[in-house]
């Protein structure tokens, strides 16, 4: 940097200031880092904000009786370091450098053990979806190849995640503890560990099942959408009738004899369905579930089970809302279970920086049936082409193109987006069921995500201000069992 002759411009693809009333942060984008920003840095900021930038000694003249000379040069300096001001004209968004993905480490793998369901909720997205008595029920053989497979494919790996799904798994119990036994004797025999997980609608759930996982430390979710009139509305028995008589009992049962690790519900969103604050006092504080996701449901313009514009901007509303509550409770140490918030906070803690939108086709992959590998659980049964088979192995040309397309920004509004490596482009199966093409970016609610991690950073920083001990007491723990 040559400060007497080059003009430094803030860059705004690569920060973003966060201002609350009172303070301002600075979310440096290439690395997810949060920083305080004080007088100084604010005002060396907006003297390089307007077009053409300015230099540092021209800086250092319009801050002069305010601030001393060195330190404004000192903070030009390390925010060109970051190239936060870079040289006018001459802007760039900072991204990872693109490489042929080759090789697929995978750390988990999702069993589809059955495409049967007893419900038939009508906000499913699963395209295979039957009666259970119909369902394609994996066998095991094809079950133990897989688990062989995602071993392979992990030897790095310390520990492999299998996570059973469906359908609804409970409908191929047998199958499961098959599995159960088999991955224990050969991740031991390997000298790794093997963790199991499920989601379940609960409605199948007996003392004896409950008793089964907690002693090998399943780790469980719960679809639920909340009081009875809500639940009932959407998930629905095959034979049209509300559930949440039968998912509450069952789920107070689990609650209570559930101890190896906490339980969480997962809630949709759809139509009709934003009263999320009060959703949440339901499940986590009347059913007593540690903690609560939402989904909010945006496939189509056309599908009458997905929110209306109207009603994400109020389901985004609600998150704030509850999310300025979980501030307050972490600022006195405690956790009130919103879940997305608590992963928003984790990726800023981590400095999460995601050059594809999560681990489908990387870190994770799906099982249907017949043994072959799909992108994640969504697209079982859709017609996205298959990545190869557990006899087989992976399709490394196919999947690699694939994951190649999806890391490339170019031309993409996602090259220069400040949450670029936050979001990375949006749901694979969300744009495909909306656009027809999992590399369509989400950009239809772009701005809510934007906003929403603008809200995040705010929250984040107070609670790294006032409670830090509260990310060592809540967050890091998670995520070591995640």
């Amino acid at each position: 940097m040559n400060p007497a002759s080059e003009s430094l411009e803030f860059n705004a693809w690569n920060g973003h200031v966060v201002r609350t009333e009172t303070d301002a942060y600075l979310l440096h984008v290439p690395t997810t880092a949060v920083f305080g920003v004080d007088a100084l840095g604010l005002a060396v900021i907006d003297a390089c904000t307007t077009k053409g930038g300015r230099t540092v000694e021209q800086v250092v003249t319009e801050l002069a009786g305010r601030f001393p000379p060195a330190r404004v040069r000192a903070f030009a300096a390390e925010l060109n370091k970051l190239e936060v001001l870079q040289v006018s004209g001459s802007l760039t968004p900072i991204n990872p450098t693109s490489a042929k993905v080759s090789s697929f480490p995978l750390s988990t793998l999702v069993l589809n053990v059955n495409t049967g369901c007893n419900l038939s909720c009508t906000y499913c997205y699963k395209e295979d979806l039957v009666k259970p008595a119909s369902g394609k029920r994996m066998d095991f053989v094809t079950a133990a190849r897989s688990v062989d497979m995602l071993l392979a494919a992990g030897h790095q790996r310390d520990k492999i995640n299998i996570v059973f799904f469906g359908g609804e798994p409970l409908t191929n119990v047998p199958l499961i503890r098959e599995v159960v036994d088999y991955a224990e004797t050969v991740t031991a025999r390997a000298g790794k560990r093997v963790d199991f997980s499920l989601t379940t609608n609960a409605t199948l759930l007996t003392p004896a099942l409950v008793d089964y996982f907690d002693s090998h430390r399943f780790g469980i979710s719960v679809s639920m959408d909340g009081p009875q009139a809500i639940h009932d509305r959407h998930r629905k028995t095959v034979g049209g009738r509300g559930t949440y008589e039968v998912v509450a009992r069952k789920v107070g049962m689990l609650l209570e004899r559930y101890r190896s690790r906490p339980v969480g519900a997962r809630v949709t969103l759809g139509a009709g369905n934003t009263g999320v604050e009060a959703i949440h006092e339901h499940l986590k504080f009347g059913l007593g579930f540690y903690e609560v996701g939402y989904a909010p449901v945006t496939a189509s313009d056309t599908a009458g089970h997905a929110l209306s514009d109207e009603e994400m901007l109020e389901v985004h509303r609600a998150f704030e809302r509850l999310g300025e509550e979980y501030l307050q409770q972490a600022l006195v140490g405690r956790n009130n279970g919103f879940s997305n918030m608590h992963q928003l906070m984790t990726d800023l803690h981590e400095g999460r920086r995601k050059s594809v939108p999560c681990g489908g086709g990387v870190g994770l992959l799906a099982v249907d049936a017949a043994g072959d590998l799909n992108l994640c659980h969504r697209f079982t049964g859709s017609a996205l082409p298959t990545f190869g088979n557990v006899a087989t192995g992976i399709d490394a040309a196919r999947l690699g193109a694939f994951i190649d397309k999806a890391v490339d920004r170019t031309g993409t509004h996602c090259q220069s987006c400040r949450i670029r490596n936050l979001c990375s482009g949006g749901c694979y199966h969300e744009s495909y069921a909306r656009f027809g093409d999992p590399h369509h970016r989400t950009y239809h609610y772009c701005n809510l995500l934007r906003s929403w991690v603008d809200f995040g950073v705010r929250v984040y920083a107070q609670i790294q201000r006032v409670n830090p001990d509260f990310f060592v007491r809540h967050l890091e723990p998670r995520s070591a069992n995640a």
